[in-house]
């Protein structure tokens, strides 16, 4: 792969609107040039055989089944509330 160039820091800075120096740009290839050369490392791996995973580990769902309950009193819902008033939560408003 070719090596990232302070041009294409730049480039992608411009995009992103950000404000980098030329002496940052130029760290800045340094090390994203060491990263991609890293990961390209992979490529040399032998990978026939090998599932693909979306995670190293065997993950299972673990949470309970989401079922509506019916609370006995309104106050019991509100209990946790850290704002509430007449029997309903409070929140700050966000129109004017």
């Amino acid at each position: 792969m070719a090596n990232i160039t302070r041009d294409q820091v730049m480039h992608v800075a411009h995009l992103a609107r950000l404000a980098v120096t030329e002496e940052e740009a130029d760290a800045f290839a340094n090390d994203l040039d060491a990263i991609i050369n890293y990961a390209e490392q992979l490529n040399e791996l032998d990978t026939e055989g090998v599932e693909p995973t979306t995670h190293v580990l065997d993950l299972k769902n673990i949470m309970r089944d989401d079922k509506a309950e019916k609370w006995a009193h309104r106050d019991d819902a509100l209990t946790n509330a850290p704002d509430k008033q007449g029997g309903q939560f409070k929140v700050p408003s966000i129109l004017e």
